[in-house]
């Protein structure tokens, strides 16, 4: 442990360690140079002032009336942060520091003006005296979430690259005019910085599923993405989560070197050790919701010292001071009067006089700059640049993730197999009808279910990384959902028609290639349908296992009302629609058709006076022919009904499932 003295400082050996650190900082090349900041809309230098912020909570809690009566709920109304004020400059490091519960991660959502939709929040947030809008703040500034989420088939620098593409206006900041090569110096420059470079080529993983980088550089990469296009302003939340000391120590002292350079930085961290802690130039300490303290970390020694709360000098001061304003259970009340006292004596110091003057100012010519609110749109870059970066990224995510590739073939290799030799060489006879029949019906089961746990799997793990990326202004969600499909077409054609390829034949089906393609038609019709109802289940569910606990039951009806388990003619009057959202009905209803439609004869027993005798009385004893009334009846083609039939659902499904996951990308937190 760092030894202190009693006035902030450290001690000869531990101080000379760290001047060593801090040159270590200061020698750091600037990445960008300041005088070649060109941007017509956004500030170079950003003073970010917050005044009477107050923030109350409603409480849900559910007691019972009676024990004969269902429980109701009751509400109540929690205040979270008390009329805090205060202000982060350009070229400082502020830390935002408290207990559990102190406030920290509430402050930092209303100064990012995030995550407010359970909350009632009065007071201003400003920008060089100016009150501005969450869309101001997105386009100014940069968010280091707490979280690491990122599209795990992408190598490091390719995610750096990605993120490049959609934030190209945000690089105007960089230089005057911003080329490629440019960009991928960077880029570069962005991941030696961070110490990225043995993992630059590596793949990001998914666990489970994708070896990749550890956690500790997941987290550098996360506030790599974040600093690659210069932000004036930048918030980190907890960015030394999961990070060895030496690491931590870097992303910190990499924060410090870029406030140096007129940058204004703020962010929460819990618990920094003695040299993350000598590293920030301001420090804020939250208690009970309130300002315990804001300036710089000897103003704090004093601060506390002149209240008799003296920071020992063998001790960590960060973990001193969290401790004198932390609420313990066995000293609630008497650990509460302290911190009101602690607090109110901040209130009524000459340094928050001072910031209070500062905050009130209605203009200062020193930051020159005034924001222009007039952002036409909360995107960096064109619908086409969108739609090109993220339909690459998702042509890349498909053809590297294991699931939809490795594991589809396997899976379309063994119920191919599986289903054709169990009814291996079927030939035509009364016996064969039935399985022939089964067969059909048991392929397209297959197909669905096969097709919508692997969109389920994969779109509901990926919706969270899309939500993100969304709300922070990267692209659209119309880009996110058109580039999905796009990209993961050409699985769901050739994984279908594999299946058709391997079955068709070993089943025995009618032999004929003209017969064999509109089989594997109907089949890719039919695995795009379940694709575009799995769609539907991952927009409208709120996690994977609640997706993947709907999505059978609710297939369970199409299934039943296919056409094979119930004759239409018996199906009761109430429940006849359902058929007609089945592309069971469809499907099963042209392969029977392509299946039977030119079978003359079949043999039958001379003492069985029932049995059909052609393929056209199979079709009657289901009711599928003749197919539309509007379809002549002699056609060679009955079956296109049901194909436009079954293009037509495919349509309407993958547009319904268009607009839930419209409506769940417009619920922003």
């Amino acid at each position: 442990m760092k030894k202190w003295t009693e006035n902030g400082h450290l001690l000869p050996s531990t101080k000379k360690n760290y001047s060593t650190h801090q040159e270590t900082c200061l020698e750091s090349q600037p990445i960008i140079d300041k005088n070649n900041c060109n941007s017509e809309h956004l500030p170079s230098e950003i003073l970010l002032t917050w005044k009477d912020v107050n923030v109350h909570c409603v409480q849900v809690s559910k007691q019972k009336c009676c024990s004969w009566f269902r429980k109701k709920s009751v509400q109540s109304t929690k205040q979270i942060l008390y009329n805090v004020n205060g202000l982060a400059k350009p070229g400082e490091l502020l830390a935002i520091m408290g207990a559990s519960g102190a406030g920290k991660s509430t402050l930092l959502n209303i100064l990012t003006i995030k995550n407010q939709n359970a909350l009632t929040v009065s007071g201003q947030v400003l920008i060089n005296h100016q009150p501005v809008t969450s869309k101001v703040i997105a386009a100014v500034s940069a968010y280091v979430q707490q979280d690491d989420l990122f599209v795990g088939t992408l190598t490091v620098k390719e995610q750096l690259i990605f993120q490049v593409d959609l934030t190209q206006h945000a690089m105007l900041r960089m230089a005057n005019k911003t080329t490629y090569p440019q960009i991928l110096r960077r880029v570069n420059e962005v991941i030696l910085e961070l110490g990225l470079q043995k993992c630059q080529d590596t793949l990001i993983g998914i666990i489970g599923r994708v070896k990749g980088i550890s956690g500790g550089e997941k987290r550098r990469l996360a506030v790599a993405c974040e600093v690659l296009t210069n932000p004036s302003l930048m918030f980190c939340d907890e960015p030394t989560s999961g990070l060895d000391s030496s690491m931590a120590q870097n992303v910190v002292c990499l924060l410090r070197s870029l406030a140096q350079k007129g940058k204004t930085i703020i962010c929460t961290i819990h618990q920094p050790s003695s040299q993350l802690y000598a590293l920030f130039d301001k420090i804020l300490f939250l208690a009970e919701g309130r300002v315990a303290f804001l300036g710089t970390r000897n103003d704090a020694l004093s601060f506390f010292n002149n209240l008799n709360f003296h920071c020992p000098s063998n001790y960590n001061p960060a973990d001193y001071f969290i401790h004198t304003l932390a609420v313990t259970v066995d000293e609630m009340e008497e650990k509460k009067s302290i911190i009101s006292d602690i607090c109110n004596s901040f209130k009524n110091s000459e340094n928050y006089k001072a910031i209070k003057k500062e905050i009130d100012v209605d203009h200062n010519v020193e930051y020159s700059q005034l924001l222009d609110q007039k952002l036409k749109s909360p995107y960096k870059v064109s619908w086409i640049k969108q739609s090109r970066a993220v339909l690459w990224r998702s042509c890349v995510s498909v053809y590297r993730e294991p699931l939809l590739i490795k594991m589809r073939i396997m899976q379309t290799l063994l119920v191919g197999f599986f289903v054709g030799f169990v009814y291996y060489r079927q030939d035509l006879t009364q016996l064969s009808v039935n399985n022939v029949n089964g067969a059909m019906y048991i392929l397209l089961v297959s197909s669905t279910f096969q097709n919508l746990f692997a969109v389920i799997n994969v779109l509901s793990s990926e919706l969270p990384i899309f939500l993100r990326e969304h709300w922070s202004g990267l692209y659209r969600s119309d880009v996110y959902f058109f580039s999905k499909t796009l990209a993961e077409a050409p699985i769901f054609i050739v994984m279908p028609f594999l299946l058709s390829a391997i079955s068709y034949w070993l089943i025995g089906f009618y032999p004929d290639a003209i017969k064999f393609i509109i089989a594997s038609i109907i089949n890719i019709l039919v695995a795009n349908a379940a694709t575009s109802f799995g769609y539907l289940i991952s927009a409208v569910s709120s996690t994977t296992t609640m997706a993947l606990s709907v999505g059978p039951p609710a297939v369970l009806p199409l299934l039943l009302f296919g056409g094979f388990f119930l004759n239409k003619r018996s199906v009761p009057w109430y429940l006849n629609w359902l058929q007609y959202i089945s592309w069971f009905k469809y499907a099963f209803e042209a392969l029977a058709i392509n299946q039977w439609k030119d079978v003359k004869h079949i043999e039958c027993n001379v003492n069985n006076i029932t049995c059909p005798k052609s393929g056209l009385v199979i079709l009657q004893t289901f009711d599928f022919f003749p197919n539309f009334l509007f379809w002549p009846e002699n056609s060679d083609i009955e079956f296109v009904p049901n194909i436009i039939c079954l293009v037509a659902l495919i349509v309407l499904i993958r547009l319904a499932a268009f607009i839930a996951f419209s409506i769940r990308a417009s619920r922003k937190p």
